[in-house]
């Protein structure tokens, strides 16, 4: 495809280029094909792409699935990438924006756990559909884990309910 640059010179994408980002697009299909169809409701999709999606499944010979992920990438040339990327980075364990969210709920939780009623009114604040007493309950149990060197399985407890509040109140839930 060429583009004009700035200066207003004339430059074309070299082949090699068009064909990373094709792939990139496939991959990135590729990836959909994983997600819940509940997320995938969130996204901007056209119709087609979202058919196709469904039906990846369907194709289980390896090169039957193959042509559909080319088809899904053919597809994906027409969507806002932009906002899927947003998305989809969000939930991939890979991404550095997935553990930067990782480490600021286990943050919240040592916060918490080690805190005062202060800490948990500002994550309250945050938070705001946070069951007070079932979490406060959660922290009693860790403090007193944490006392009595014992497992910290409240200590889990608390970061599975802030993993599932933050993921609610990002839509990914």
């Amino acid at each position: 495809m060429p583009e004009y640059s700035d200066d207003g010179a004339f430059e074309e994408k070299s082949k090699s280029q068009v064909k990373r980002e094709l792939h990139a697009l496939q991959e990135l299909g590729e990836r959909l094909t994983t997600l819940k169809p509940d997320l995938l409701d969130r996204l901007p999709l056209s119709d087609a792409l979202r058919k196709a999606l469904a039906d990846a499944p369907k194709h289980t010979a390896h090169i039957a699935r193959k042509r559909h992920i080319q088809y899904i990438g053919k597809l994906m040339r027409d969507q806002d990438i932009e906002a899927i990327l947003a998305l989809v980075d969000q939930l991939d364990a890979s991404t550095r924006q997935y553990n930067e969210r990782f480490h600021a709920l286990e943050r919240w939780r040592d916060r918490l756990i080690t805190g005062n009623d202060d800490s948990l009114e500002a994550f309250v604040g945050e938070y705001p559909d946070t069951d007070r007493q079932h979490l406060r309950s959660l922290i009693r149990h860790a403090q007193h884990e944490a006392a009595h060197n014992k497992p910290p399985a409240a200590s889990r407890k608390i970061f599975k309910y802030i993993r599932e509040l933050d993921e609610t109140k990002r839509g990914l839930r």
